[in-house]
């Protein structure tokens, strides 16, 4: 079972690349199928990178098999779109409005308003650490990593950080009690009462 830790130091096999951000799985199979890292330096570009690509997890570190330079050239996970809209120069509207009254017709000027999309394949979702996890009665905590079944890819469990009907700790819940996962929410088939039974760790601070 691999621990696919999120905000985890991430290294490439020529030494250390930036931060692990999201995990992007199939919501039918609960495969885990890209990893998205937030590459060091002043972009900060966050990189989608095949779950194949990873060959080592810690509670707190990734290694990939990939160098720096291949991460450099594989898809960025924000993909920024520039839309042409003209508007009205408030120079121009100012010196017809007493003119125009009550229509106003002024000169424009473009401008390029930048638009910012996740790439993410069809049909899969990202799933970010702190995202939202509800029961069937409410609200019990946030998600702080998944673990994977290295031989399959497939998500064996979720990590349930800071729950609040427990303090301090982190619930170990099994993917087949996820009922189903919306962006930035995971659902789960089981009521509080029902999570507050399951095996807990101690919270482990990074």
């Amino acid at each position: 079972m691999t621990d696919i830790p999120l905000n985890a130091d991430v290294e490439c096999a020529d030494g250390s690349v930036g931060k692990s951000t999201y995990v992007i799985i199939n919501p039918t199979t609960q495969q885990m199928t890209h990893l998205v890292v937030k590459e060091k330096g002043f972009h900060h570009t966050e990189r989608v990178v095949p779950v194949d690509w990873v060959v080592e997890t810690t509670h707190d570190l990734i290694r990939l098999r990939c160098t720096k330079d291949e991460l450099a050239k594989m898809e960025p996970f924000i993909e920024t779109h520039y839309i042409l809209e003209e508007r009205p120069r408030y120079d121009d509207v100012r010196h017809n409005a007493y003119l125009m009254l009550p229509y106003v017709v002024g000169k424009t000027e473009a401008t390029l308003t930048p638009v910012e999309y996740e790439r993410i394949p069809p049909g899969e979702l990202a799933v970010h650490r702190g995202a939202h996890v509800e029961a069937t009665d409410g609200h019990v905590g946030r998600v702080d990593e998944f673990l994977v079944d290295q031989a399959t890819g497939h998500i064996t469990h979720l990590v349930l950080w800071e729950g609040h009907l427990w303090g301090q700790k982190e619930v170990i819940i099994p993917v087949s009690e996820i009922h189903h996962i919306e962006e930035d929410t995971v659902y789960l088939k089981l009521d509080r009462h029902a999570i507050e039974s399951l095996p807990a760790v101690p919270v482990r601070r990074r």
